[in-house]
């Protein structure tokens, strides 16, 4: 029997690593592991993250775009730079607004996140191999869900 088992369960909460120190912990090797997938590229877990935002939703501001990929608008602005000096995203004028720039994905940009769309997603199966669809499938919901009662 196990040390864990033996725990009176109470026991087991109080040693046990806490939920966001787990998730915490998980979310610093998925990106340790997405920063050795995407290294040929020469493109961070970061910079990979604001370009597949803008795969879902194009043409955003930089504000939009920094809340959507976790970074900070000042991030943001560096990373829109050197994204666009790449070739990866371009900026235009918001027709609504013509002081707002709008940061859309280039062909560049979209041939990228192809070529690298099969290495990341294997690297989620690695993640979630031996879970099985259903648990896949309920390790995504619960994420979701804890995501959303934090906002």
């Amino acid at each position: 029997m196990t040390d864990a088992v033996a725990q009176p369960a109470d026991q087991q909460a109080r040693t046990a690593p806490s939920l966001l120190y787990l998730v915490k912990r998980t979310e610093q090797v998925v990106r340790a592991r997405l920063e050795q997938v995407l290294k040929p590229a020469g493109v961070t877990a970061l910079q990979y993250t604001a370009l597949t935002v803008l795969e879902r939703h194009d043409g955003l501001t930089a504000a939009q775009l920094a809340r959507d990929s976790f970074v900070a608008a000042q991030s943001m602005a560096d990373m829109v730079r050197t994204l666009e000096a790449r070739g990866y995203v371009d900026r235009r004028p918001n027709p609504a607004n013509r002081r707002e720039l709008l940061i859309a994905l280039t062909e560049s940009g979209r041939r990228l996140l192809a070529e690298y769309e099969q290495p990341v997603r294997e690297l989620e199966q690695r993640m979630t191999d031996g879970l099985g669809a259903d648990r896949t499938a309920e390790l995504r919901a619960a994420l979701d869900h804890t995501w959303r009662r934090l906002l």
